[in-house]
């Protein structure tokens, strides 16, 4: 079940056309592709080719009450050690849209993803702790691929982050303040592989009004699998690449999502 939440919109060959969104010098029209918001309450969200964690254990995912635009949202627990809390052989609890064609992005296209974020009792960083990161979503390429980009939670700050790219940008300077409170991130992608892409962050934390605009990423270029990749997809929950007890990593991570959105720029 995709729900829409009620706004103003205009009904246009089937699909929900929202107010445009103003960029820098530009206006676009936009349409909602998908939404994910857990009011089924079922960990797929009855969007029937959501794919939900292949981790085993029981509570390596399930929803949880209260959500952030409503009654449910998803929660994703990884343990380090624990074979339970992982998938493909690493630390992950993870859902994914590979399997939906209204989550995939291809060259040429530019869409929005939205999501809100809560980190459920964090344990923030302290000296002699592992720096290691913890993803926290991602835009994947089908194929085994590095992310085309990705959010992740490292030391007590949240980043921004395109391997392909080799850049890194601070996005939440301090996240203690926020630990079981909601933030809400948008990030704006127009795909190409030549050099007129662009990645557009922005994050509405507690307390603030509209989203603010934190990091820019102009005239590159977006999509570059490394192996064959006939479409790119999104992964939220959480991953733990490098990390391990024997590190002095913390042994249990706990992060809850809700709200996702693509919205086609296009």
């Amino acid at each position: 079940m995709i729900k829409l939440r009620r706004m103003s919109t205009s009904l246009c060959t089937g699909a929900l056309l929202v107010a445009p969104l103003i960029g820098p010098g530009v206006a676009h029209a936009t349409t909602e592709a998908l939404r994910v918001d857990y009011e089924s309450g079922t960990p797929d969200s009855g969007v029937a080719g959501l794919t939900t964690t292949h981790a085993t254990a029981a509570d390596a995912s399930g929803v949880v009450r209260p959500g952030h635009g409503g009654s449910y949202a998803v929660q994703h627990k990884v343990t380090l050690g624990d074979p339970g809390y992982e998938s493909n052989g690493a630390p992950r609890s993870e859902s994914a849209t590979d399997l939906l064609a209204s989550g995939r992005f291809d060259v040429g296209d530019e869409q929005r993803y939205e999501f809100s974020l809560l980190l459920k009792d964090w344990q923030p960083y302290a000296p002699g702790d592992s720096t290691s990161g913890d993803i926290v979503f991602q835009g994947k390429y089908a194929g085994g691929n590095v992310p085309a980009f990705y959010l992740m939670t490292k030391r007590n700050e949240i980043a921004f982050r395109s391997p392909h790219l080799n850049r890194q940008s601070t996005v939440v300077a301090d996240l203690r303040p926020y630990v079981n409170r909601w933030m809400e991130f948008r990030v704006d992608a127009r795909w190409t592989t030549d050099g007129t892409g662009h990645f557009r962050v922005s994050v509405r934390l507690p307390g603030q009004s509209t989203h603010q605009p934190v990091v820019s990423y102009e005239n590159v270029r977006t999509y570059q699998p490394v192996n064959p990749a006939d479409h790119g997809y999104l992964k939220w929950g959480l991953y733990r690449p490098s990390q391990s007890l024997g590190n002095g990593d913390v042994p249990t991570r706990i992060v809850q999502h809700d709200d996702i959105r693509v919205l086609d720029l296009t």
